[in-house]
């Protein structure tokens, strides 16, 4: 079983349409904008200001508001008042569904009960895994970093899926490793289809889709996992410990991979499904 969002839960099913599901993503997406697009509309920070704490916001594990009033760009009261004005506007994806009429109130009731039953199957795989893996908790700190920095680094949701068999990994035409040399060694890595792979390399670097070739998309897949590996050390190792962190590989493969010695996650995002994969 496979945890999903509510909305490809629904496509997949054939309860709504790709073109309804792109509808509700965007009202959803509009009626909850960042915090830095709301001070750029109140005239609090200019979109130079905006950029250069989101640029922050890569390097740190801050929010946007600690960040701006950091650099004395925001008060406590400005990022409370923008915390209350995008709260007030944030809209759940299912009732959007319902005011646009794409589902009834009862339809909708049924579909969360079962989306629910679902996902609630697929983290009681992931509970197990976690409890009896070596890398137990590596997994889950590393679903935890994906979780929290790729609405701050590619502006998307990202969730975990399934946990997947390291015998009988999926078809992926993208994949860059990052093995790190400590007295714990570990290694990061992200797999993806070509989509998916140049989707996160449009968001990455924030460019249109005419600049990005699939190179640079996959130097961009790197550099990702640079930054996850960069969070995920921090959480994994001891503050004193000493590392050395290789280029990431691209020459790798995940059946080239020593399933013993790593674990495959499945995880679902708004720009493609990718598999998170950790070991030594």
């Amino acid at each position: 079983m496979s945890a999903k969002f509510f909305g490809q839960f629904l496509l997949e099913k054939g309860v709504i349409d790709a073109a309804q599901l792109l509808r509700a993503l965007e009202i959803q997406r509009t009626s909850n904008p960042a915090l830095g697009e709301l001070a750029c509309a109140r005239g609090m920070l200019t979109e130079h200001q905006a950029q250069a704490i989101n640029e922050r916001q890569r390097r740190e594990d801050k929010r946007f508001g600690d960040i701006a009033q950091s650099m004395g760009l925001l008060t406590s009261d400005e990022v409370g008042q923008l915390l209350d004005d995008q709260k007030s506007r944030r809209r759940l994806f299912g009732e959007i569904l319902v005011d646009e009429g794409m589902l009834d109130r009862a339809r909708l009731d049924d579909e969360l009960r079962q989306h629910a039953a679902d996902r609630d199957d697929a983290h009681r795989s992931l509970d197990t895994l976690l409890a009896s893996h070596q890398f137990g908790r590596r997994v889950a700190n590393s679903i935890s970093v994906c979780n929290k920095l790729f609405p701050r680094i590619l502006r998307t949701q990202c969730q975990f899926a399934s946990v997947l068999d390291p015998k009988q990994p999926p078809a992926c035409d993208a994949f860059a490793l990052v093995r790190v040399a400590a007295d714990r060694p570990l290694a990061i890595g992200l797999a993806c289809t070509t989509a998916t792979m140049n989707a996160i390399g449009l968001a990455f670097m924030s460019i249109p889709q005419e600049l990005c070739d699939e190179e640079l998309a996959r130097d961009a897949l790197g550099e990702l996992v640079n930054v996850l590996m960069g969070y995920i050390v921090k959480d994994c190792l001891p503050e004193d410990a000493s590392y050395t962190a290789e280029p990431p590989d691209f020459e790798a493969s995940l059946t080239s991979l020593d399933d013993g010695m790593h674990v495959l996650v499945e995880m679902t995002s708004q720009l493609g499904p990718f598999v998170l994969v950790v070991g030594d």
